[in-house]
């Protein structure tokens, strides 16, 4: 606004002192202070109102003015309260530094005027906003001018004082305001990784729950966001009824501010921001077509037999789309996950598909071009990922161990190399398990690394084995990864219910029944014993014992279970137990 309206407002009861060639200027906050030196408070472009309290003798007024005016506000107002009118060594000083200056009647308050001020800056701030975001609208759907997502997240924090951020539904930061802006007044400050698993959490719960945003959630450190779906504008998915299809894929704006006192003009000006946003979200995955295409053409060819020569023809195509500038074949790792529904009555082959591209991506990295380099297909409820890996470095020779050969580039090394099912879900477990919650699972399954077109076809294989121990273990989103199928563990989901309860019965009821009632920690200090290879010594220090007491507590398993810790065969069955139990 300018300082001319200002005067147009009888209301106000302001009265024009000096400075009248100056009332074009424009207004962009307001500040009460009656602080001697008031410039650490201004950014520029404020009228400021003051009751006149710092003043104690005349040449304060130049001194006051002169403070003003280095900080670039836009007038002054003075209160006639306290003197009864405003001084003239105070009109003299504004006139030498051309600062328009005001008189305030004494019946008038300044949060009137703040508060007229406010909602005028704030309505023309939005319409300024709105402008902007149309023609950035028509610029994005035009061609890749518009500057993307973050170009927004910037106008909302410049011109709203909106800190906001774009993010996936795992939590993954896609856009964050530039630097610049997050300096700035009302710039976004980090959003923790952990506040953004949080948020996305509760807006997947949200949507399955059908609430209509924007969501409100209040963080643990006391600050209220709100988050405003960004739905996807392209083709809804074949039969696309069902929230569940779309919900695990849609992105979320979030605003670090309560929306729920908000007026229907600005909550508006937010959705129109969700579906500029969600114009680069169809764009970006439309250049997802090309890598899922190629993905599809080589998980065909592995699944019919087709010739390694064949299939590694294909990967040398995909490398490069996926891998620009490497210049050697890179090593593979296959990721297998698929998405079931209760009663089956969702397709789960698309969400996996979908949920694949984003769980691949490293958490902490920000913008979506990280998922620009994952190629994924889907066949039925299942979803397959080719993941390219640069290609290790050659390790140098070790001398064999334990009869397992040594040489360059070991299957140690790549054991240890590439995607963890484990370290693949932590960040993203939260979120997707309360997107999923109440009739959804995802199971993942992820192979060793492999070296040649050669291994391509075990290495399906093995991630989808891995993938059904994983979806043998409870909880709704799981994953196991190669190094579990040498392992006893594989053995264990497969273990029929019955045979599982009868065998953990025989052996440890009576350990449990013994705790309840003489609370010995039989169990504990069985688990103990076991976990420290039968060591007497480490099993005590563990537990805090003397080892007296330790050999009486064995003694006692012992005596209830008629097993002897000394034998191996007994100590696997109850190691087997307390893992089945």
């Amino acid at each position: 606004m300018r300082l001319r309206a200002l005067l147009e407002t009888d209301a106000l009861g302001l009265r024009l002192l000096g400075g009248e060639e100056e009332l074009d200027r424009t207004v962009r906050g307001v500040m009460t202070t009656d602080l001697r030196d008031p410039s650490r408070y201004l950014s520029g472009g404020e009228l400021v109102l003051t009751g006149l309290a710092w003043r104690r003798e005349p040449e304060d007024s130049e001194r006051f003015v002169r403070i003003l005016v280095a900080a670039q506000v836009a007038g002054l107002a003075a209160g006639e309260a306290e003197l009864g009118s405003v001084p003239e060594d105070l009109v003299l000083a504004c006139a030498r530094h051309r600062l328009p200056l005001f008189s305030v009647v004494e019946d008038v308050s300044f949060a009137s005027i703040t508060e007229y001020v406010v909602r005028r800056v704030s309505g023309e701030r939005a319409g300024d906003l709105a402008a902007v975001v149309d023609r950035h609208r028509r610029l994005m759907t035009s061609g890749p001018a518009g500057g993307g997502p973050e170009v927004v997240l910037d106008l909302l924090g410049s011109d709203l004082d909106l800190p906001a951020w774009v993010l996936s539904p795992t939590g993954r930061r896609i856009a964050v305001p530039s630097v610049a802006a997050a300096a700035g007044p009302g710039g976004a400050p980090e959003l923790p990784s952990a506040v953004c698993a949080r948020l996305a959490g509760e807006h997947l719960a949200a949507q399955r729950s059908g609430r209509r945003g924007p969501h409100r959630v209040t963080a643990d450190d006391g600050v209220t966001y709100s988050l405003f779906p960004i739905r996807s504008g392209g083709p809804a998915p074949s039969g696309a009824g069902d929230v569940r299809e779309t919900v695990l894929s849609d992105w979320l704006l979030v605003v670090g501010a309560d929306a729920g006192d908000w007026p229907e003009e600005r909550l508006d000006l937010l959705h129109g921001v969700t579906q500029l946003i969600a114009v680069e979200r169809d764009r970006r995955d439309a250049s997802r077509t090309v890598r899922r295409r190629l993905a599809q053409e080589v998980l065909e060819l592995v699944q019919s037999g087709a010739p390694p020569a064949e299939v590694a023809a294909r990967l040398r195509v995909a490398a490069p789309v996926l891998l620009p500038g490497l210049a050697t074949a890179p090593h593979w790792q296959v990721v297998v996950a698929q998405v079931e529904w209760e009663g089956g009555t969702a397709p789960g082959g698309p969400v996996a598909q979908s949920l694949l591209e984003e769980v691949l991506v490293d958490p902490e990295a920000t913008g979506p071009e990280p998922s620009d380099r994952i190629a994924v297909a889907h066949t039925g409820d299942e979803a397959v990922a080719l993941v390219p890996l640069p290609a290790l470095p050659a390790l140098p020779d070790v001398p064999a161990a334990d009869g397992e050969g040594g040489g360059s580039g070991g299957g140690a090394y790549g054991f240890e190399a590439g995607l963890h099912a484990d370290a693949l879900l932590a960040a993203v477990r939260e979120p997707l398990s309360r997107g999923l919650d109440g009739d959804g699972r995802l199971t993942l399954g992820v192979s060793a690394v492999v070296h040649s077109a050669d291994g391509l076809r075990g290495a399906l294989e093995e991630a989808r084995h891995a993938r059904r121990v994983a979806a043998a273990r409870p909880g709704r989103v799981c994953a196991a990864g190669h190094q579990e199928l040498a392992s006893h563990v594989l053995l264990l989901p497969f273990v029929p219910d019955d045979v599982r309860r009868a065998f953990t019965a025989r052996l440890l009821d009576p350990l449990y029944d013994y705790d309840r009632r003489h609370r010995a920690e039989l169990i504990p200090t069985l688990e103990a014993f076991l976990d420290c290879d039968g060591s007497w010594t480490r099993c005590a220090t563990r537990l805090h014992l003397h080892v007296n007491t330790l050999r009486y507590r064995v003694g006692r398993i012992e005596q209830l279970t008629g097993r002897d810790l000394a034998r191996l065969e007994d100590k696997l069955d109850f190691f087997l137990a307390l893992r089945m139990s």
